[in-house]
């Protein structure tokens, strides 16, 4: 049996430069960050802002790129309910659902592993999820030049349940298409599909 061991990486000079801006904003906010449950709090939040943001880091282009392959498949390929956690720009505050992207291949496929990456490469930074439907498209649609792209994202947005409007059941759909998923009849294969529990 192999044990594996949890490594987590980050840029000490920037933990440095966030821990002690998270200790000035403790103190802002009215809390005395030396009492004993907040002094590894700058840190900790330090840590969590550089991994919560970590999509900056990565090219998503590349992602896709690291695994095609040539292969004469010309149906309609979906990778559903791919988690999604990202943060809203305009507040700092998550928002968090679930992205379905599908792609027609044009002479290439990539591994299913890496359309989940791409999802996760861009929800990874500050995001408006407008924003975030498009760039996924985009990063498949530049690298993979299939037939068509669709990807639909559903999400929940903390900045309306805790704050402002706080309506806490609204859910946010947005989509993006290009090619043959800008015919009817393919999206509403895409919408049905995505839309059935075949795996159940």
């Amino acid at each position: 049996m192999l044990d594996y061991e949890k490594i987590e990486l980050w840029n000490t000079d920037k933990l440095d430069k966030l821990s002690h801006h998270y200790f000035e904003i403790l103190k802002l906010i009215g809390e005395d960050p030396t009492r004993e449950g907040l002094l590894e709090t700058p840190k900790r939040v330090g840590k969590a802002m550089q991994f919560l943001t970590q999509g900056y880091d990565v090219n998503p282009e590349d992602i896709l790129r690291s695994a095609m392959f040539k292969e004469d498949y010309r149906e309609m390929v979906i990778v559903k309910d791919i988690e999604v956690y990202s943060m809203c720009e305009h507040h700092m505050i998550p928002f968090i659902g679930r992205a379905h992207v599908a792609y027609i291949p044009n002479g290439y496929i990539t591994g299913l592993s890496k359309i989940a990456r791409v999802v996760e490469a861009y929800a990874r930074r500050l995001q408006v999820q407008e924003r975030l439907t498009t760039q996924i498209k985009d990063a498949i649609q530049n690298t993979l030049n299939p037939l068509g792209v669709a990807v639909v994202i559903e999400a929940k947005h903390l900045c309306m349940a805790m704050r402002g409007v706080q309506k806490q059941n609204s859910v946010t759909t947005t989509s993006d298409f290009t090619g043959a998923f800008k015919r009817k009849e393919t999206r509403e294969e895409f919408i049905h599909l995505i839309s059935s529990n075949l795996h159940g």
